[in-house]
């Protein structure tokens, strides 16, 4: 699969999440199996550029190519301007948020907002493409099925899309008012598909292989986007992966392994944000890798108290290290135990 002069590994992508997908998380997914990996959004703002979390944003060293970067706002030039910007500091696609059901986006008609007005939504896809196209970067875009049940225009607004250069499509299947909630729908994604000839990517609820698979065949998408799934789970990249190359489950990663990839991602994303920051901010991921597993309640806790970096990875290797006495792997996920129903047809 290719965007634009870029060969993909796999159609196994990592989404962009708002607070998630940082420069040191992007690693990590391409590390365990993602074939494309998407930054979290960078506002078209000019006067934030210069903040400190847009240039964090902006901050690519040392990623695996091709580096996409996202970018949100609603106004066609900015957003041809932010592309530029982003541009300069490296990136080799362009990515544009349509998607984004947050309040504090779309309350400024951003995001999926823009769905509702579809003559802006072109606007911007064009200006962006204009800009990017004497760079010779490729543009994508990422939306939803609609703005509610009633109005799902994610057809009408792919084709145009398409016709002013868009180079692949992403669909969530829900719709801005449903936020996260209640299930994903692929019917829309597979007419979607159906309707353009540019790749498309089918994003919502894909949480294991054999979910992966079934959207595939029900959507007729190019690939598949998974998000949450990911958060503390980064290695289940090279399971779909893997899954859709053999149709083989792997088995549940070394508490070794993990204990290793946790400490690795703490050092890089501390380093990223400082020790102050860092340190905060790393509590979600670390309860994310924590989930699930004995004693992990009591260590969040324990670490939700701790202030360094030091003491946090402390805190953490003491963990596995115990952990590893008890089981040589981790617990099972539930698709791998049986105990979720993933052989039914998707909703």
């Amino acid at each position: 699969m290719y965007i634009g002069p870029y060969a993909l590994a796999n159609r196994v992508f990592a989404a962009p999440m708002a607070g998630v997908t940082d420069r040191p998380f992007r690693k990590l997914c391409k590390a365990l199996g993602a074939g494309y990996a998407v930054s979290e959004m960078v506002t078209s703002r000019r006067d934030l550029w210069d903040s400190l979390k847009t240039s964090r944003r902006a901050d690519h060293q040392g990623e695996v190519a091709p580096i996409a970067v996202q970018i949100a706002g609603t106004e066609a030039q900015m957003m041809a301007d932010a592309a530029v910007y982003n541009m300069e500091r490296g990136a080799q696609i362009i990515d544009i948020n349509m998607g984004c059901p947050a309040k504090k986006v779309c309350n400024k008609w951003a995001g999926s907002a823009l769905m509702q007005n579809e003559p802006l939504a072109i606007e911007i896809a064009s200006a962006v493409v204009r800009a990017c196209q004497a760079h010779g970067v490729p543009v994508t875009l990422k939306m939803r099925t609609g703005w509610s049940g009633e109005h799902k225009n994610a057809v009408a607004l792919a084709r145009a899309f398409e016709g002013v250069g868009i180079q692949m499509i992403t669909v969530h299947g829900r719709t801005r008012e449903q936020g996260y909630k209640g299930q994903a729908e692929y019917d829309t994604i597979a007419a979607v598909k159906a309707a353009v000839a540019v790749p498309v990517v089918a994003n919502g609820d894909i949480d294991s292989p054999q979910k992966a698979r079934d959207v595939l065949a029900r959507t007729g998408a190019d690939a598949v986007m998974i998000g949450r799934a990911a958060q503390g789970r980064p290695w289940i990249f090279r399971e779909v992966a893997h899954f859709l190359a053999t149709g083989e489950m792997l088995a549940p990663p070394l508490v070794a392994e993990v204990r290793r990839l946790l400490l690795d991602h703490l050092s890089e994303h501390h380093g990223l944000y400082g020790e102050y920051a860092g340190v905060r901010s790393a509590r979600k991921h670390i309860a994310w890798y924590l989930r699930s597993l004995p004693g992990g309640e009591a260590l969040r806790q324990q670490v939700n108290a701790i202030e360094t970096a030091e003491a946090q990875l402390a805190a953490v290797a003491t963990f596995f290290d115990a952990l590893a006495q008890r089981m040589d792997r981790l617990p099972p996920a539930p698709w791998q135990t049986g105990q979720q129903e993933q052989e039914k047809a998707c909703a």
